[in-house]
């Protein structure tokens, strides 16, 4: 298995409709200047917060399909719009066949910028949004053999993430009243902690002259948030169902003393609970091809280095992305 993935270009979605309104609200209230405080239509704090938590929720659980993503939603509509691009850095493996303790780790970041509409009267104005996030996700199991080839692995996931938000357009509203949620916009902060778990089936089929692997995992990770702006108090389920196929074989060629082998890759993810249609799709799949370099015939750390790549598509989504990873 690999030890680090990292994609050097994310997936290229199309524009869709529902990304702004799906994670957060859209829309400004009217403002009225005077002693009257700036607003966001349809007040409720919770749905606002929710929907930050569930988009991070793409990023704490390991997939390849979301391991670098970039959708635009187009910012000609006057009910507001949002981009957002995230990367992921991540992988794992288990220690021994006599010490069959499995370890992951998954380092991720992401940007969300939603373009909010403010209005007076019949004047409507932009308001763009910027909200950078992190997380960090950690995971121990154990290795169940069922067969030689096919082994049981259950997870036990931890997460934490921060969310910080910056009004690049607040000079808008300077010297008027503003309320605690609009205030959130402005340097705003939300922290989030998960617990939960995910359950495998690997099973492994290696032969001299081809390797199969393949990996079926199901994920179910709650995050709540913590310590956050007191506008923000959010909670969202990241749950997916995910199967991992790839096939390794040489090529012919030998490089390194060793030879170089070529790699298929397909990857299909179900998107459950909050990760739902949030970002316009509901599954994501992915094949890939591309090429693996043996370098264990020296005293290196690496021992295998691939380069795919990798065209994902899913409903209303479409992109290619190059994945660079490593075997220790």
């Amino acid at each position: 298995m690999s030890a680090l993935q990292s994609p050097a270009a994310g997936a290229a979605g199309r524009r869709g409709r529902r990304l702004a309104a799906a994670a957060l609200a859209c829309a400004l209230a009217p403002a009225a200047f005077g002693q009257d405080a700036v607003r966001l239509r349809q007040d409720d704090l919770q749905k606002r917060a929710n929907g930050v938590l569930a988009l991070m929720s793409f990023s704490i659980v390991p997939d390849i399909t979301t391991s670098a993503l970039s959708i635009g939603s187009g910012g000609t509509s006057t009910s507001g719009s949002a981009d957002f691009y995230m990367t992921q850095l991540g992988g794992g493996d288990t220690i021994s066949k006599s010490v069959p303790i499995y370890l992951e780790g998954v380092l991720a970041g992401s940007r969300y910028d939603p373009t909010f509409i403010a209005t007076q009267g019949a004047e409507t104005r932009k308001i763009p949004a910027k909200w950078n996030s992190v997380s960090a996700t950690g995971g121990i199991g154990w290795d169940f053999k069922l067969t030689d080839e096919l082994k049981l692995r259950p997870i036990f996931n931890v997460a934490l993430g921060n969310v910080t938000s910056d009004l690049r357009a607040a000079s808008w509203y300077v010297g008027q009243r503003t309320s605690k949620d609009v205030s959130f916009l402005d340097r705003g902060s939300l922290n989030a902690y998960g617990l939960g778990g995910s359950i495998m089936l690997d099973y492994e089929h290696y032969r001299p002259g081809y390797e199969v692997d393949v990996e079926l995992r199901y994920s179910d990770i709650r995050l709540k948030s913590f310590d956050s702006s007191a506008a923000v108090q959010g909670k969202a389920i990241a749950q997916s169902a995910n199967l991992w196929a790839r096939y390794r074989a040489p090529t012919g060629m030998v490089l390194l003393q060793r030879p170089l082998r070529y790699v298929l890759e397909f990857t299909h993810s179900e998107f459950l609970g909050d990760q739902r249609g949030i970002l316009g799709f509901d599954r994501l799949t992915s094949v890939g091809a591309g090429l693996e370099l043996d370098s264990s015939a020296y005293d290196v750390i690496i021992t295998r280095t691939r380069v795919v790549g990798r065209y994902v598509f899913g409903n209303n989504v479409s992109g290619f992305s190059v994945g660079l990873a490593v075997s220790f």
